[in-house]
């Protein structure tokens, strides 16, 4: 694994340092993008990329760095994200309405949690696919956050995500590069929430739940999967791999809740 380069954003803490020190530790050169520089530096990533992914051209600047650097990615993994205690922190006793939101905050939420992940990955596929293989994970939530209410912010940026990356996945059928959705499943012990006791934070799911699937994701093993979304907190260690991806796995963005479109054609 020393030879493959991974990409991760939203690194420098929370679920995103849990996955970038997996990575590591399992001999990848990880490439850790966050605004968080002191966050970075404790994590100790083969190269740390300060970057604020809200802001214009940050994504493709961030990308040239990790080709400056190794010349080439094997991996992204799309995780940097902003929630909705940043705004206010008692959000969860007291929740943002949605007619309570600026104009500023929804592009702002939408920057970081939508548009990030397509600039990131409309930036490393062509190298990619010219190189016939190449991984894009995009970290998501679940349904019932992306509908809960006062969560209008993050909720639907989120859901916005996912559905871009099944546009990916689609797009990049047969190409040799993949586009899967990992969630954790549950309320995680991260500095996206806040408003909870020390006994409550003590019963969430703990970051490293995302570790396993995702070392599955990216490993050889899992080159044909594509368009699949995976419950960390439903990953069963104790199972062979393929099956404990079976039992966490399902089709990505809520396609097994709805029907499709008829097509005129059809």
């Amino acid at each position: 694994m020393a030879e493959r380069v991974a990409i991760v954003t939203g690194a420098a803490s929370g679920i995103g340092r849990a996955m970038a020190g997996g990575l590591l530790a399992a001999g990848y050169r990880v490439a850790a993008v966050d605004r968080d520089e002191e966050g970075l530096a404790a994590l100790a990533p083969s190269l740390a990329v300060p970057a604020d992914l809200a802001k214009q051209g940050a994504c493709e600047r961030a990308v040239e760095a990790v080709l400056a650097r190794f010349g080439h990615i094997d991996i992204l993994v799309n995780n940097a994200g902003i929630g909705q205690p940043s705004l206010r922190p008692e959000q969860r006793s007291d929740p943002i309405r949605f007619w309570q939101i600026t104009q500023a905050q929804w592009q702002n939420f939408l920057a970081v949690n939508a548009t990030a992940p397509l600039m990131m990955a409309r930036a490393v596929a062509p190298r990619m696919m010219a190189a016939g293989k190449g991984r894009i994970v995009t970290v998501t939530t679940s349904l019932g956050t992306m509908m809960r209410e006062g969560y209008m912010l993050y909720g639907a940026s989120k859901a916005a995500a996912e559905a871009g990356a099944a546009v990916m996945a689609a797009d990049l059928r047969g190409t040799g590069v993949t586009c899967n959705v990992l969630v954790p499943g549950g309320v995680t012990d991260t500095a996206l929430v806040a408003d909870y006791t020390a006994e409550e934070r003590a019963r969430m799911l703990r970051p490293e739940i995302m570790v396993t699937p995702l070392l599955w994701l990216v490993s050889d093993a899992a080159a044909a999967v594509t368009g699949r979304r995976f419950v960390a907190a439903r990953w069963d260690s104790s199972l062979p791999a393929e099956e404990a991806a079976k039992a966490a796995g399902a089709p990505i963005a809520w396609t097994s809740l709805g029907t499709m479109p008829i097509e005129p054609t059809s």
